[in-house]
């Protein structure tokens, strides 16, 4: 992409919304526009989006569903946690990874649903050593300029290590339980600078400003 682009950034996350804008200030000639700004309202078809098994057809599957809803070049992501004791899971099922789905009805930010997730996860671990409970967050956008163009892929990943209990105030998903080993904090307990430059999504759409800027 060349000059001045609209780029539509499919998530209904203000957490994730708010550190992609970040990262991608730094490219030139780029509006960032949420879809909110796009005037995208929500429908209940967005909860069938991500029904695959990796990262990659998840993320393209948002993509061009609100690229042609839009009509805008549109960038979206799937990201999860895959944790080493649970065979990598929840992986791509970390945003319902809680039996019940966590709340209801739908909070489309994805607070309640957060707490159910974090609850479910640390059950699951319950008599893991902590030396045990290795996790990576991974993150992959995908990039399509319309909804039948060949998409472009953006991969991140970030270490971690579940801790039982909650710290840190900032962040969101299952940041205040996944402890950083360089810092020596969780996630959540990060500048948003710190976070930008070892998260997974940071990796990623680091990645897709090089190529936006290119």
């Amino acid at each position: 992409m060349a000059g001045d682009v609209r780029l539509l950034i499919a998530t209904r996350s203000a957490g994730k919304m708010r550190e992609i804008r970040r990262i991608l200030a730094s490219v030139p000639d780029l509006e960032v526009l949420g879809l909110d700004d796009a005037g995208i309202e929500y429908d209940s078809a967005e909860e069938e989006l991500e029904p695959y098994n990796t990262f990659e057809e998840n993320a393209l599957s948002k993509a061009r569903y609100f690229a042609a809803r839009s009509s805008l070049p549109t960038v979206a992501d799937d990201s999860g946690i895959s944790v080493d004791a649970l065979e990598g899971a929840p992986g791509v099922r970390s945003k319902r990874f809680a039996p019940d789905g966590g709340v209801a009805p739908v909070d489309l930010d994805g607070r309640p649903l957060d707490v159910a997730n974090n609850r479910h996860l640390v059950a699951k671990l319950k008599g893991v050593p902590a030396d045990e409970r290795t996790a990576r967050y991974v993150c992959v956008a995908a990039l399509v300029e319309d909804a039948d163009s060949k998409p472009s892929y953006f991969r991140g990943e970030a270490p971690g290590r579940i801790v039982d209990e909650p710290v840190g105030s900032g962040g969101f998903g299952y940041d205040p339980h996944v402890y950083n080993e360089e810092l020596g904090r969780t996630y959540a307990e990060m500048t948003p600078e710190e976070k930008d430059a070892r998260s997974h999504r940071g990796a990623a759409f680091r990645a897709l400003a090089a190529c936006l800027a290119d």
